[in-house]
């Protein structure tokens, strides 16, 4: 193997991956291509040159340096086709992907469907990559919504009022249950489970009689918006409620130390096992080892059992 090509999502900790591939591969005598602007990159061929110099001081950086996009047209086969071209021309003997759902399903389009070597990293604040222990990028995101949350409970209490905090997760409720949890939050609603609203409006009645005057309510954005649980409480109550979105926020921000470490596990693990003629596969951590599983088995859906978490918070309030 002579050349490598390097491609990317954001979130905090993929700039330490990126970091210890091409530091891996310089070791090994092998040139890394890094391919910007994720697949859309690849189908318009937007390459540079990564060596030791180009990837230093990124370590402690959140985002990416190669920058990304969605790249939907890269489901159609007409564009597939031209990002094998690419590989082919630019004469690159694998490709490793760090990503999410989305970025690992396309790498195994391009690994099972066209056999270009490919291993996939998983990176993504959902933490909702299926046989994975943790994604890098999860523990930077639960700890910068936990920051913003310890801070809206100074205004929680100060103002004694009701705060609805709005976090990431479309499909998975790892982030709002961590922050939850962590932050000793009152109520916490996730798409993996169903929460009767009246029996939670009449909770806050309850407390509020009993001189409860504030409470945090953390809300996934998959399973509702927080300004229509805050209507909702409001009109049932009457009693005054704020919101707070994260938003964006949570993908960004410095890497704890937690996910440059795993980054710079999983970079170099996947260059070796490129290197040995591994593809189609995925590095992880697994049952706290690290480990390859096939990249059909990480795409599949995640089952995230988080009812003891739940009655965990329940029991804590």
């Amino acid at each position: 193997m002579k050349k490598i090509g390097i491609l990317t999502r954001d979130c905090a900790g993929v700039n330490a991956t990126i970091r210890s591939i091409v530091r891996t591969a310089d070791n090994f005598g092998i040139e890394t291509i890094g391919i910007l602007k994720g697949y859309d990159g690849l189908i318009d061929e937007l390459f540079i040159d990564l060596d030791e110099r180009s990837v230093s001081g990124i370590i402690n950086k959140g985002g990416t340096i190669l920058k990304t996009s969605r790249a939907k047209r890269f489901y159609k086969e007409e564009w597939q086709k031209k990002a094998v071209e690419n590989i082919k021309k630019n004469n690159i003997d694998g490709l490793i992907v760090i990503g999410g759902n989305g970025s690992l399903t396309a790498a195994h389009i391009l690994a099972s469907k066209y056999k270009i070597a490919v291993i996939g990293i998983p990176a993504t604040i959902d933490n909702d990559i299926n046989m994975v222990d943790f994604t890098i990028g999860s523990d930077t995101a639960v700890n910068v919504a936990l920051d913003a949350l310890d801070k809206i409970r100074d205004t929680a209490t100060s103002l004694e009022r009701i705060f609805i905090v709005e976090v990431m997760g479309r499909n998975c409720g790892y982030i709002a249950l961590n922050v939850a949890l962590a932050g000793g939050c009152e109520e916490v609603l996730i798409p993996e489970k169903d929460i009767n609203i009246d029996n939670m409006c009449e909770e806050i009645e309850k407390g509020n009689e009993k001189g409860k005057k504030s409470w945090i309510i953390i809300v996934a954005e998959g399973k509702a918006k927080a300004a229509d649980i805050a209507k909702t409480i409001t009109q049932r109550t009457n009693l005054e409620t704020r919101i707070a979105v994260l938003g964006h926020i949570q993908r960004g921000g410095r890497p704890t130390s937690i996910d440059r470490i795993m980054g710079a596990n999983l970079g170099n693990y996947a260059l070796n096992v490129l290197k040995e003629g591994l593809s189609d596969h995925c590095v992880c951590f697994n049952n706290k080892k690290l480990r390859t599983i096939p990249l059909d088995e990480a795409i599949k859906k995640k089952d995230c059992d988080f009812e003891k978490q739940y009655r965990l918070i329940k029991i804590l309030t």
